[in-house]
């Protein structure tokens, strides 16, 4: 059922981000930039808070007319203004929240080592609803009276406390501007929490982009500030605690669950604590599939710390030397952050196919998908090719490639080195090679796309040697959904090396040397 169900969003999931692709281009599509709005959005909120509060009378008896001052005088171009880029943030907020949470499921990217990423973000999503509701507090109307009322009922059926709150709380006697001054520290405090929470949240992950482009968070300011000015936020009469609030317009981004709580808090409560667990046990519920991590060979590292550098997840790092080899540092692995991707014996430089004597090893590689397995697999199908032109496809598991036949399926296209290439081409093997990754919007692994692009164009090493010619290279970056793409592009690219005049071969690559790391020394 959870299988059915993330095929069914990842395929809802595709085909919208094909349509902001091409709409807006892959680098300002929004869906591949969610976590980097999470966190625009989460500044929007803080300074327009933070004005908020510069005008804000933090006593009972005045917290309503002080918001109503500044929201329907000549202040509303301004304050106004500001308290509706607040409130249209914060809900933007839940849903690029929600939208996150379910792209990241329907990608399948929860498990194994990405655990550590899904776990801290569940106390994300309880953070940013306790700002939400004690922000509705402090404007005191009548929607705020409902949320208090409703909120310490809820809270009275838990038995943690000795007497109600309600009562002692919200009762017109009792209501005092020290409980007033108490959710203002509380909606102070909560969001920093939350803003460690999401510190925490991205503490595995390399390169995290908490800065959307540019371009992107134009439009998403321009968007909320037509909003605010279109639909402004406004209070719904000011409290009274003698009178039953009736009727309330509720913000359905934060207040869903609120009739439910009126009705039946015990079986809110019960909800809430069946979600979080559910949530809390997803990466662990079977079927549980984990490649080995990478492993690391001294006798063909020499500590130059490209795989570190790749690495999308921190799963590997430098330390002091361990044997008595003149190189002062090597990689560790750390298995429990290692997601098996590849990108690592992609970028050592002691993965060459060229080698002709001893074993095909390198530095570092994936056990499940060895190096030498690449060089083999790229031998059998040179043998299999009977069309010509003939080409060499490599694959990503994740992409419209998928597990077809015939080609080099990888975990991550960035796994092959581009000497492989260089191999394929310069030992005439193949007549064209074909890079099939994921979306640009959508790499699986998070970098691979990126890293290969690079590699092809010369921009980061291993970058792919100058001589190997580029007409004889196809890049598809394609969905899993977009198969019929990637076959068009295929034929069209058959059809541009069938026309192309025969050029002399290249020079054979020289030999690596035996010693590797010589080589890369």
């Amino acid at each position: 059922m959870i299988g059915l169900l993330r095929r069914g969003l990842a395929r809802g999931f595709d085909l919208a981000e094909r349509g902001l692709n091409r709409l807006a281009g892959p680098a300002l599509n929004p869906l591949a930039q969610l976590g980097a709005l999470g966190f625009f959005l989460f500044w929007i909120v803080a300074v327009s808070g933070i004005y908020l509060f510069i005008v804000f009378d933090t006593g009972v008896e005045n917290a309503y007319t002080s918001v109503e001052w500044y929201s329907t005088t000549g202040h509303r171009w301004h304050a106004g203004v500001m308290r509706s880029f607040h409130r249209y943030a914060s809900d933007m907020m839940v849903v690029v929240m929600a939208l996150h949470l379910l792209r990241e499921f329907s990608r399948d990217r929860y498990r194994g080592a990405r655990w550590f990423s899904w776990i801290t973000g569940i106390p994300v999503i309880w953070f940013l609803y306790m700002s939400g509701i004690t922000g509705y507090w402090l404007v005191w109307d009548q929607l705020a009276q409902y949320i208090a009322t409703t909120s310490t009922e809820l809270l009275d059926w838990l038995p943690i406390f000795g007497e109600p709150i309600a009562r002692n709380f919200l009762a017109p006697s009792s209501l005092s501007n020290r409980f007033f001054t108490l959710l203002v520290f509380l909606h102070i405090a909560i969001p920093l929490v939350l803003l460690f929470a999401l510190w925490i949240h991205i503490q595995r992950i390399t390169r995290p982009r908490v800065n959307p482009p540019r371009v992107l968070a134009a439009l998403t300011m321009l968007a909320l500030l037509a909003v605010a000015i279109v639909k402004p936020a406004m209070s719904q009469g000011a409290a009274d605690l003698a009178r039953v609030p009736s009727p309330i317009g509720l913000d359905w981004f934060f207040l869903p669950l609120y009739p439910l709580a009126d009705a039946a808090p015990g079986a809110l409560w019960g909800l809430l604590a069946a979600a979080t667990v559910m949530l809390a046990a997803m990466p662990w519920l079977p079927p549980l599939r984990r490649m080995q991590p990478a492993t690391v060979d001294l006798d063909h590292c020499n500590g130059c710390g490209r795989c570190v550098e790749d690495c999308p997840y921190e799963a590997l790092q430098l330390v002091p030397r361990s044997d008595n080899l003149p190189y002062q540092v090597e990689v560790t692995v750390n298995p429990d952050k290692c997601v098996s991707c590849g990108i690592c014996t992609g970028s050592c430089p002691s993965s060459t196919p060229f080698r002709s004597i001893g074993p095909l090893d390198t530095g570092i590689d994936l056990p499940d998908v060895t190096f030498a397995s690449m060089r083999e697999r790229l031998h059998e199908l040179a043998a299999q090719a009977a069309s010509s032109p003939r080409l060499l496809v490599i694959g990503c598991w994740h992409g419209a490639a998928g597990a077809r036949e015939g080609i080099l399926s990888l975990p991550c296209v960035s796994a092959a080195p581009p000497s492989l290439i260089d191999y394929a081409l310069s030992r005439g093997f193949v007549d064209g090679v074909v890079i099939a990754g994921c979306s640009e919007s959508a790499c699986y692994n998070r970098l691979g796309v990126e890293w290969m692009q690079q590699r092809i164009a010369g921009e980061r090493d291993p970058y792919l040697r100058t001589r190997v010619p580029r007409e004889r290279i196809l890049q598809v970056w394609a969905s899993p959904t977009e198969g019929a793409r990637l076959d068009r592009e295929i034929d069209a690219f058959r059809a541009r090396l069938a026309t192309l005049a025969e050029a002399p071969s290249p020079e054979p690559a020289a030999e690596t040397p035996t010693n590797v790391r010589e080589a890369a020394s």
